[in-house]
């Protein structure tokens, strides 16, 4: 294996980050996705799925180097899943600028990242990289519609 899957599938290394290597991934993806959604829900759309992609790719493949089925150093599933959860800030924030939907939109991306409920669960039972993936994938849609019913709400 070459080393791109492995630096892909860590984030250069933040999966590497002792405590909570998930949150830590999910942290330093904000300020991108600040960018991103400065651009636009477009790319924030566009970045989302090739983070995705690429992540079935590498995390798959560094999966099977570590022979566990989702290590905890792969962390660009909680990057790709953060993006989606920012996407209504995007669609429908009207201060784009104002940082308290960032603040929820983390915060509910990963309480839906760890207690997992239905249906991202369901997820992890696909196999390799997909499997890794999907779950914060699913996660992040979740995260997603919670913000934006927040939003519609007039809370953040």
């Amino acid at each position: 294996m070459s080393a791109w899957p492995k630096r892909l599938a860590t984030c250069f290394g933040i999966g590497w980050t002792p405590l909570a290597p998930g949150t830590a991934a999910s942290l330093a993806a904000l300020p991108f996705g600040f960018l991103l959604v400065l651009l636009g829900w477009q790319m924030v759309v566009l970045f989302a799925v090739a983070a995705t992609l690429a992540g079935i790719w590498a995390c798959g493949a560094y999966a099977k180097t570590t022979a566990i089925l989702d290590p905890s150093e792969c962390v660009l599933d909680e990057v790709a899943g953060q993006w989606i959860a920012l996407l209504p800030i995007a669609v429908a924030a009207p201060d784009p600028l104002a940082w308290g939907p960032y603040v929820a939109g983390f915060l509910l991306f990963r309480v839906f990242d760890m207690w997992k409920p239905w249906p991202v669960a369901q997820f992890e039972r696909l196999p390799g990289g997909l499997g890794i993936m999907m779950d914060d994938v699913a996660a992040g849609v979740l995260a997603a519609l919670a913000l934006y019913g927040i939003m519609a709400i007039d809370l953040v």
